[in-house]
């Protein structure tokens, strides 16, 4: 017994005829007649009365009738079920360096996990060029990267928003009465840098180095959070992306510098394979990714 056949017998009964029955189901209305023929052969009894241009339900019609519409609900129920198991289970690996991970992703992933709570997520941290090769091998599903602009040849890469930089200094650095700081400006100056490899260092360090400084590699952090309570402290200035700071900034615990960020501008951006399948669960977190972007570019517009 076809299940499309016992369908459309509900909807014979619904519409009242046949031909409103072809037209709700956009089929011919031998179409819904050949059906219904059909279910009659298999039950071998007349399931409608057809007198002159009306139709009633035969006695084995109404008690097919309750079978009917239950095993409609049963098919409703299962299809929603393996759509809602496919869409929104399984695991999503997701990689970003950890000034993305901690002031970007929190509010995608809590109104991911808010609508889909049992997709699994692991966030794995890293340097830009190691989240790209992780996309390529397959260990991640997609990555966030914080670099200049960048295209790649078997990458799907989008970028979300351009991210302002900042230095950063104590409240009472002498730095502070200058109109514009000049890289010159640090040649004495205790640089506190994040971890080697990170992006946005490279492209500090070079800007430096283009104009003759050189500053002392000695003082790394792995921590966005402990240089700024280090800068906090006295200890050093630091290079780092707005959004790492604005909370300390609008406080008053930490001093911006009138530094000029051209030469060191990065984005935002978000990479996946080109070849890889998109499941429901990556769809849906991509979407969520593009209205938080918005809303970014929006409050940077704004500032």
């Amino acid at each position: 017994m076809e299940s499309r056949h016992l369908f459309t017998f509900l909807v014979v009964v619904e519409a009242g005829s046949f031909t409103r029955a072809a037209q709700k189901l956009d089929y011919a209305q031998s179409s819904i007649t050949a059906q219904i023929q059909s279910l009659e052969a298999e039950l071998g009894q007349p399931l409608f009365d057809r007198i002159g241009k009306k139709i009633m339900l035969t006695d084995a019609g109404r008690r097919l009738l309750p079978y009917a519409q239950e095993i409609s609900r049963m098919h409703s129920l299962a299809r929603d079920a393996l759509r809602s198991e496919t869409e929104l289970s399984g695991v999503l690996r997701i990689g970003a360096p950890e000034s993305l991970a901690a002031f970007r992703l929190p509010g995608i992933i809590k109104e991911f996990r808010g609508c889909h709570p049992q997709v699994q997520i692991t966030l794995k941290p890293g340097a830009c060029w190691e989240l790209t090769d992780f996309v390529r091998t397959g260990e991640l599903d997609v990555a966030f990267l914080l670099q200049p602009e960048t295209e790649y040849k078997d990458l799907q890469c989008e970028t979300l928003i351009h991210e302002a930089m900042t230095m950063i200094a104590p409240l009472d650095h002498p730095l502070m009465k200058a109109a514009e700081v000049e890289p010159t400006d640090l040649k004495n100056e205790t640089i506190l840098h994040t971890e080697t490899g990170c992006t946005y260092r490279t492209l500090f360090e070079r800007h430096l180095n283009s104009h003759g400084v050189f500053p002392d590699p000695n003082l790394e952090f792995w921590s966005i959070e402990a240089i700024k309570q280090c800068v906090m402290s006295g200890l050093g200035i630091s290079f780092l992306p707005l959004i790492t700071v604005r909370s300390e900034l609008a406080e008053g615990k930490l001093a911006r510098l009138n530094w000029n960020d051209e030469a060191q501008r990065v984005a935002t951006q978000i990479v996946y394979h080109h070849k890889k399948w998109i499941s429901p669960a990556l769809n849906e977190f991509l979407n969520i990714v593009q209205t938080h972007a918005v809303k970014w570019r929006e409050e940077a517009a704004n500032s």
